[in-house]
């Protein structure tokens, strides 16, 4: 059943905020939790970054603006130590992309729903910020895909709902969700057969971000919380006493970096930084360093639509 809506689904402060320190800030989060130092703070940049710097010279030197959501930790969220920053695996990686074709990034705060209008709006360059690649968003912007997606079904503690996946036994369930995921349209899925088998069909509670999302389930309002399983993980993690991931689910979407779709030649330099970084290594020590599944790893391609 969960392939068939799957299927169905497929046609799937101050701000800003400067760079420089940036690493060692995240050094010092990740020393004071006892996970260690930044994959490349004093390592020299893979070896075929000088070569792309000279293939993209407009790009060397330049500030770009990065559009993130900061309410995922692990992939992009406020420094806690400093709240003007931003720490996660996305910040650090694309990071590393600007070092390797030389320039920096800021950070532009928005809401997920306003992430790719953000970008085509011309307000930011680039959007690193966990966002899923889909046929209907790459109409809006070219994508260079770098992680596979795996989700995760929040729940409160002892699963009072008893709830398997995104089937039949969430009819009835009231479930949160990010407004503009594609987690909105795999619940929506569910309503036509849970009608049809007799069931009360799922509810959905849309909200601006995962910590709302996760709130909702924590103060009783909501019985579940589809999202990507790391972003599960740390909730449960966070909150042991209060919540456990349900079952995990593949769901056939790759996470990636959004792009203007006017501009191929900074696509296809991002791109060809990101491998790189891939080969040098950087790529899996990132996802080492931020506690994420080595699974999610996957070589990039890229997603464009006409």
């Amino acid at each position: 059943m969960l392939e068939r809506f799957l299927t169905k689904a497929r046609t799937r402060r101050p701000q800003p905020a400067a760079t420089a320190g940036l690493r060692n800030a995240a050094l010092v989060v990740f020393l004071l939790a006892g996970v260690g130092a930044p994959v490349s703070a004093n390592a020299a940049a893979p070896a075929g970054c000088a070569a792309l710097q000279a293939k993209y010279p407009d790009l060397k030197g330049k500030t770009l603006v990065n559009a993130i959501n900061p309410h995922t930790p692990g992939y992009e969220a406020i420094d806690p130590k400093d709240p003007n920053k931003y720490v996660g695996f996305d910040i650090d990686l694309g990071e590393e992309i600007g070092e390797c074709l030389g320039f920096k990034l800021t950070y532009k705060a928005v809401t997920f729903a306003a992430l790719l209008t953000t970008l085509s709006s011309g307000q930011a360059d680039i959007v690193i910020s966990d966002i899923y690649a889909t046929e209907e968003r790459a109409k809006a912007a070219d994508f260079i895909t770098y992680s596979k997606v795996f989700d995760g079904v929040l729940v409160a503690k002892g699963n009072p709902k008893k709830i398997t996946g995104i089937n039949d036994s969430m009819c009835g369930a009231a479930a949160a969700e990010n407004t503009g995921f594609v987690e909105v349209p795999l619940v929506q899925a569910l309503v036509a057969p849970c009608k049809a088998a007799g069931k009360p069909e799922p509810t959905l509670q849309l909200y601006e971000n995962n910590a709302n999302c996760i709130q909702a389930i924590l103060a009783g309002r909501a019985d579940t919380y589809v999202n990507d399983v790391n972003t599960v993980d740390q909730a449960v993690k966070a909150n042991p006493d209060k919540l456990e991931k349900a079952i995990a689910v593949t769901i056939p979407y790759s996470v990636g970096i959004a792009v203007p779709k006017n501009k191929p030649a900074f696509r296809d330099a991002v791109l060809a930084a990101l491998i790189e970084v891939q080969k040098a290594g950087i790529h899996k020590e990132l996802l080492k360093k931020w506690d994420l599944d080595p699974n999610n790893f996957k070589e990039p391609d890229i997603l464009s639509v006409n």
